[in-house]
């Protein structure tokens, strides 16, 4: 069989098309994204793919897939789940007919997220299984596990790698696909496909009964097993990557507990495990799932054994682990581990890695939000006001020496979060940012919130003509699809004229004269209105001209340095210059010049 280097994202991808998946849809979110690029990149035709508007349309439509007997996979990262939370509850009780896999990739760390939740919590939650890989070679082959659990047992089943699995690199073994009759098709059954308090109730009972046998099943499992299986004083429990990183560590003569499925969780298995030893140390990552199960079990069972993890303060209580904080764990836990220390030692020293300087994240040179940041605060300068903000980019825009963006909570909250403040402080100047792409996803409805409200808001939409933060993905105002169709890009501009915005103003940021004048146009109207700044994302556009300081003009104010904060104006033995390798050429810092001394130059494509 072949052998591929492929990152975590590209194998579970690569196995969800072997296991046969025929419908695949998400919405991009670091660490998911590159799961859905791979099934487009490597699509024969018969895999219908797209980014969806957001996670709940996403869920809802693969939904739709499984009803009627297909294969889907819904893509999106731990926050995302959230908004799909509300169908996935109801789709638990309802049940699937082909095999339906919904990845929801966590962010231990949080490394670019809002939260460290736990989906193996939302398994516990809404009673469905849940499989938790613990590397690339893993995910390829439990995607498949997870399809034909979730078809044997008509129930959506949750998928959950970490950012280390999503974005780790393993060498897999690629397998023949699955060969698969076409689907079905949609069977009308109005008993179980439309949701009813009785038939939910009744559904209810069903899932007790079906989790109960799936804890038995799930003992046999082969991700699920007891390593090391001897009786001994000590044994480690571990699940998802943190077991690579106990076996990494763990003396061989150790019992190791390895949990694939913390839901429903491999009861029988565990109780063998717990009966074995004495002490156990549990290493998970984020909520002590895998520890109170344990805690659970011995109590069942009265087994007279100690259970360490988080809840003891034994390991710590938030943020990702890894292999060096594994090994202090382990020898806390165990004395012969300090013996391994020299031997870890060694590996650590021929590894050792010059530190890289802390750089904290900015706006890339160029970037038209930057511009756009700048021209509401000199439009609005000296007037009280307050900025909320989005999730996407532009959440730099908090940064020094910007200073704009003052809330942020969630995706489409900018909008309904200025709402609420307006309410209590009239007097305020409310703005709310917001990208293109989440204007689509979350914000239309707060939009809608505020003009039925008769709220008093400035929305300040902020279209760079992409998903940028996440990669670039196309979205509704695009005119593009992930199935590579140009189809009718959908006007901002027309949806909000059709809820009734009051005023709608329009600019290019990058020309600071007309982008000021647009918000100032808009700042003294009542009612909700909207300003529109439209400039490509760097990303998806070529520069066309370059700027440098001219070092006879420059009087070494610093004004663009100050207000500005773009990566390419630097200073260089006390001088100002600009990094050619960074400009853009957006213009902006020459207008913000008023010495003009920062001119353009020839570009060399």
């Amino acid at each position: 069989m072949e052998k591929k280097l492929l990152m975590g994202n590209e194998a579970i991808a690569l196995g969800a098309i072997r296991a046969g998946v025929n419908l695949v849809a998400g919405y991009p979110g670091t660490p998911s994204t590159e799961i859905l690029e791979t099934v487009a990149k490597y699509n024969d035709g018969s895999i219908h793919v797209e980014w969806s508007v957001n996670e709940k349309a996403a869920l809802e439509v693969a939904a739709g897939g499984a009803y009627a007997g297909a294969r889907t996979l819904v893509t999106m990262k731990q926050v995302g789940l959230n908004v799909a939370s509300d169908p996935l509850m109801s789709l638990a009780y309802i049940g699937v007919k082909g095999g339906m896999v919904i990845v929801s990739a966590d962010d231990p760390g949080p490394i670019s997220s809002q939260t460290e939740q736990d989906t193996r919590l939302f398994a516990l939650f809404s009673k469905l299984p849940v499989f938790d890989p613990a590397s690339p070679e893993e995910a390829y082959e439990m995607i498949g596990d997870a399809f034909a659990y979730s078809e044997k047992y008509g129930t959506p089943v949750l998928f959950r790698p970490t950012t280390r699995v999503c974005h780790g690199c393993a060498v897999v073994e690629m397998k023949e696909k699955e060969k698969r009759e076409r689907p079905e098709g949609f069977v009308r059954d109005t008993e179980r496909w439309v949701i009813f308090p009785r038939l939910s109730y009744q559904n209810h009972i069903k899932i007790e009964e079906r989790n109960e046998l799936l804890s038995k099943v799930l003992s046999s499992y082969t991700y699920n097993r007891i390593e090391n299986n001897k009786t001994g004083k000590k044994g480690v429990a571990a699940g998802g990557i943190s077991y690579a990183y106990v076996k990494e560590s763990l003396p061989e003569n150790i019992p190791l507990l390895r949990v694939a499925t913390p839901h429903p969780f491999p009861e029988p298995l565990a109780a063998e495990f717990l009966k074995s030893v004495e002490e156990v140390l549990v290493l998970e990552e984020l909520e002590p799932v895998i520890e109170k199960e344990l805690l659970r079990i011995a109590g069942k069972y009265h087994l007279p054994v100690t259970i360490k993890g988080k809840l003891t303060k034994d390991t710590k209580i938030a943020g990702e682990n890894s292999v060096e904080s594994v090994r202090e764990d382990l020898k806390r836990f165990l004395p012969e581990c300090a013996s391994l220390q020299t031997v870890w030692e060694a590996a650590e020293q021929a590894e050792d890695m010059p530190q890289l300087p802390v750089r904290p994240p900015v706006l890339c040179a160029g970037c038209p939000h930057r511009a756009s940041f700048y021209a509401v605060k000199q439009a609005v300068k000296g007037r009280k006001a307050v900025f909320s903000g989005d999730i996407g980019c532009y959440t730099l825009g908090n940064s020094k020496p910007l200073d704009m963006v003052d809330t942020c909570l969630c995706m489409g909250a900018d909008v309904t979060i200025a709402q609420g403040i307006h309410i209590v402080e009239p007097d305020t100047l409310n703005f709310a940012f917001i990208g293109d792409s989440t204007f689509f996803a979350s914000g239309i409805t707060g939009v809608v919130n505020a003009v039925y409200n008769q709220n008093d808001i400035i929305l300040i939409v902020l279209d760079n003509s992409t998903t940028a933060m996440t990669g670039h993905q196309p979205h509704p105002g695009t005119g593009k699809t992930m199935m590579g169709d140009v189809v009718n890009q959908i006007s901002i501009e027309k949806i909000l004229e059709a809820v009734g915005v009051a005023k709608i103003a329009y600019a290019n940021p990058l020309h600071l004269e007309e982008a000021i004048r647009a918000v100032q146009d808009v700042a003294d109207e009542k009612g909700v209105r909207a300003v529109i700044f439209k400039s490509p994302c760097i990303a998806v556009s070529r520069p066309e001209r370059m700027y440098q300081v001219e070092e006879e003009t420059c009087t070494g104010c610093r004004q663009c340095i100050r207000e500005l904060g773009c990566p390419a104006i630097v200073t260089d033995e006390g001088r100002v210059k600009i990094e050619p390798s960074l400009c853009f050429g957006c213009t902006v810092c020459s207008q913000v010049c008023k010495f003009g001394a920062i001119k353009e130059v020839p570009f060399n494509a």
